[in-house]
């Protein structure tokens, strides 16, 4: 089988042609999707991606309101104060809804568990370890055994402290044993600017923006965060993951995009927008295009289920937190 398909039809996500289903009184105006982030990553694209084939499911129009600030936390406390009806829901990923609570500590303006409802993840990825092409590594191993031999020498760019690339890297360092250090930028924009032009060595960064640098020959991949490696991104196929790398320490980075309201929002919006996801994500179209965008597509069965997988979540990055000794501007 094809990988496309393969990769398509292991999301599970394939649907007849959109289908109208605000059959019950929601939505009954414009649906708000909060992105917590500035326009042009990852977050935003995906988000941008996604809402604009929704409004002939929901009825109404949606639109993406970008309100960065605060590791994301200002948007999403945005959506905690919203009307609790479904008309303005958080459109995020994972460090959010998880990593913040740690990070921010009593600073944290918001419990996302207690003030946000969840909906459904939308998505899953990881990231991916490269190196500015003009540097000596052509592998893994010639990374880990240089920054050996010259402790503090190799620089890494991470699009903010606490992020996923962050928190994985000082992970991947630790059971490496060796000391990189860490430059956290205002986003993934400037750290890869910084990295085409070699003031930084590496990122360990979400892929999307990653990708046209390795294909122009600027970037070169080493690693890629999950345990296995990537059989559904063909240009990473061959790179290795972190269960050959670093066996037996347990790294594997996992990403996710997903959607939640405000706690109190009526079980019947929640899960009408849930099946309103479920119906676009699985459109070929946009699952192919997710895939370019090295973005799996999945949508949790209902709510609940989102909900128990974000439960099970939060010792996962309360842990990475912990070990990085990562505290929040």
């Amino acid at each position: 089988m094809p990988l496309s398909r393969r990769a398509l039809l292991g999301a599970s996500l394939a649907l007849p042609a959109l289908a109208p289903i605000a059959a019950w009184g929601f939505p009954t105006r414009p649906v708000r999707f909060v992105v917590p982030i500035a326009p042009g990553g990852a977050n935003d694209i995906l988000a941008r991606m996604i809402t604009e084939r929704l409004p002939p499911v929901l009825g109404q129009p949606c639109v993406v309101d970008n309100r960065p600030g605060a590791g994301g936390n200002i948007g999403a406390l945005a959506v905690v104060q919203a009307e609790k009806d479904g008309h303005t829901l958080l459109f995020t990923s994972a460090n959010v809804l998880t990593a913040n609570k740690y990070l921010y500590g009593t600073r944290m303006p918001f419990e996302a568990e207690r003030d946000l409802a969840p909906v459904t993840r939308v998505g899953i990825g990881t990231i991916l370890m490269v190196c500015n092409a003009q540097r000596p590594w052509k592998n893994f191993a010639e990374l880990i055994a240089y920054a050996k031999a010259n402790p503090g020498r190799v620089s890494m760019g991470s699009s903010g402290t606490g992020t996923i690339s962050h928190l994985y890297m000082e992970k991947v360092k630790r059971a490496a044993g060796v000391d990189i250090t860490h430059i956290p930028y205002r986003g993934g924009g400037p750290a890869i600017s910084d990295l085409v032009a070699g003031t930084i060595d590496l990122m360990f960064d979400v892929m999307p923006a990653l990708l046209p640098h390795i294909r122009e020959g600027r970037f070169r991949p080493l690693a890629v965060g999950s345990a296995e490696r990537l059989d559904y991104v063909p240009e990473l196929a061959q790179v290795p993951g972190m269960a050959e790398l670093l066996p037996g320490q347990g790294i594997d980075a996992l990403n996710w995009w997903c959607v939640a309201a405000p706690a109190g929002t009526p079980a019947a919006a929640l899960a009408t927008v849930n099946d309103a996801l479920r119906q676009v994500v699985g459109q070929e179209e946009v699952a192919r295009r997710m895939l370019g965008l090295t973005i799996k597509p999945m949508v949790d069965t209902t709510p609940e289920a989102f909900g128990a997988f974000w439960k099970s979540q939060m010792p996962v990055w309360q842990a990475l937190v912990t070990e990085s000794g990562a505290t929040a501007e």
